[in-house]
């Protein structure tokens, strides 16, 4: 073991995605999954398998495509989990079964109804049925801080005897404070007699705000894997953020004894990823990559910054990923600078015909705003399609009066046939939307409908979010125009044909780690 590296293992795929309507395709999946790789994310936590065909399927066609990072199946230490998961995850180049059970009193007495012995039993058991098919095993004991001390170092020790390489250790319900958590590492791993023999790791939750110090207390106290996922994302409160973890370790290398192999230079591009899939904004003022993160308003900070940037920053924008001068480009850019400026964000694109479209749009929106920012460029390459437009939107118009309801008429082209509507509602987006349910005999429940500006000024791009509901399917739809109604409705549309062109969306969600 090289305890010098600190392995990041990214859960932004199965624990981000617990997140209330967070879920996500397959296509989004392997889309974050690429970004996560590029970045040079050790683990990547690809999923469920158990949970839905879906979470399956996505599993085994990141477990395919990946090759620069190990990818990891999440399984009860259940046997049709462990069958399942090691099934998606047999084509990947390097590959990890993480398997889990409760450990705490009250998991074991009134969730799993289980003896302390049948949970080891079970363990043991779960660990042994991995190592038959992977060689790489993660095992946690779930709600480790509320577990008994002498009864987490036995279950470690057994499953470490068993064939597990990494031990995780969860703070399941965010409830420990960050001396607690560290001085539970150092002592477990002072008196579990094996515990050389594998790497520990946590996995710590942020419902009192602790997750990114309890893992780094933890770090400091012999951890040498965290758990964590893109902008914090995950159930309830979320997790430690990644690129909060790897930036501490790398600003202050004078207290940690260790560092990642992150490309820290793609952080913010990642992030954004995320945020636009998942329909979750990051908050302005969020560490690392909120938009005021490096933004000094100030007179005394902003004439310290000039006089010199260490004065108040004791990170470079351009470390995660942001350029100095994003002003550059307009109408009258052409094709080799907008590739170059493509290149200077990583933004990669699979063909020639994929950089012509891309090109296209982005001349169609110079059309509609005079300045274009990285983050214009950005969005435009996130909003490439991800899935297939059997309905697309013809013509639109909205007609608002203060004294008369707004009345919106719609033409949409389904699989090349022409259909319209008009209809009227409390606003324009809501008009919008009942025309397009006048057209399309399917009915959805809207549970969430979001604005975010990508940039500044009358004219910035206004990216749309909403969230569907059919059924047990949950979809979020994207769409992103100058025009926040038009926006609206790309993103209504885009999510409806996720309905009708992926059946199989909706992930269960069976596990708390």
């Amino acid at each position: 073991m090289n305890k010098d590296h600190l392995i990041i293992f990214d859960t932004t795929l199965r624990d981000g995605e617990q997140s209330p309507g967070a879920s996500m395709d397959i296509e989004e999946k392997i889309q974050i999954a690429n970004a996560l790789s590029d970045l040079n994310v050790d683990v990547i936590e690809a999923g469920f398998p158990i949970a839905s065909n879906g979470d399956y399927s996505a599993v085994k066609e990141i477990a395919d495509s990946i090759s620069n990072s190990r990818i990891c199946a999440l399984a009860r230490a259940l046997e049709k989990d462990i069958l399942r998961a090691a099934d998606a995850l047999k084509n990947a180049k390097y590959s990890r079964i993480h398997t889990f059970i409760a450990t705490s009193p009250i998991h074991m007495e009134m969730k799993l109804k289980m003896s302390p012995e049948e949970v080891i039993k079970n363990a043991v058991n779960a660990v042994k049925m991995a190592r038959d098919h992977v060689e790489d095993v993660e095992f946690s004991p779930e709600d480790a801080g509320r577990s008994d001390f002498n009864f987490l170092c036995k279950i470690i020790e057994k499953v470490i005897d068993a064939g597990a390489s990494t031990i995780n250790i969860p703070d399941t319900v965010g409830y420990n404070l960050p001396h607690q958590f560290g001085d539970l590492i150092s002592r477990i791993i002072d008196n579990v007699p094996n515990s050389n023999d594998a790497i520990f790791s946590v996995h710590c939750h942020n419902d009192l705000g602790l997750a990114v110090s309890n893992s780094l207390s933890s770090v400091l106290n012999g951890a040498r894997q965290v758990e964590c996922t893109i902008n914090g994302l995950g159930e309830r409160a979320g997790n430690a953020a990644l690129e909060e973890i790897v930036m501490t370790v790398k600003t202050r290398r004078d207290i940690f004894s260790c560092d990642t192999r992150i490309n820290t230079k793609k952080i913010m591009n990642c992030s954004r990823l995320v945020s636009s899939i998942t329909g979750f904004p990051v908050q302005p003022n969020k560490a690392i990559v909120g938009k005021n993160a490096f933004a000094h308003e100030s007179g005394i900070h902003q004439d310290g910054i000039i006089k010199s940037r260490e004065t108040y920053e004791i990170m470079k924008a351009e470390d995660i990923g942001l350029l100095s001068n994003s002003l550059v480009l307009g109408k009258h850019s052409g094709r080799n600078a907008f590739k170059q400026k493509l290149d200077e964000l990583n933004i990669q694109y699979t063909s020639d015909d994929a950089f012509n479209d891309l090109f296209t749009r982005f001349k169609e929106l110079a059309d509609k705003k005079h300045e274009i920012y990285d983050e214009d460029i950005i969005r435009l390459s996130n909003n490439i399609p991800l899935t297939g437009d059997d309905i697309q939107l013809s013509y639109m118009s909205v007609v608002c009066d203060s004294h008369k309801k707004p009345n919106a008429k719609i033409k949409l082209s389904i699989k090349g046939e022409e259909r319209e509507a008009t209809a009227e509602g409390d606003g324009a987006v809501d008009a919008a939307f009942n025309a397009i349910k006048a057209i399309i005999d399917l009915k959805v429940d809207l549970r969430l409908y979001s604005v975010n500006n990508i940039t500044s000024g009358t004219d910035a791009q206004g990216e749309v979010t909403v969230r569907v509901v059919k059924d047990e399917l949950i979809v979020n739809g994207h769409g992103a125009d100058t025009d926040i109604v038009k926006a609206s409705v790309l993103a209504y549309l885009n999510a409806i044909n996720k309905i009708y062109q992926n059946p199989d969306l909706a992930t269960k969600k069976l596990s708390g780690i």
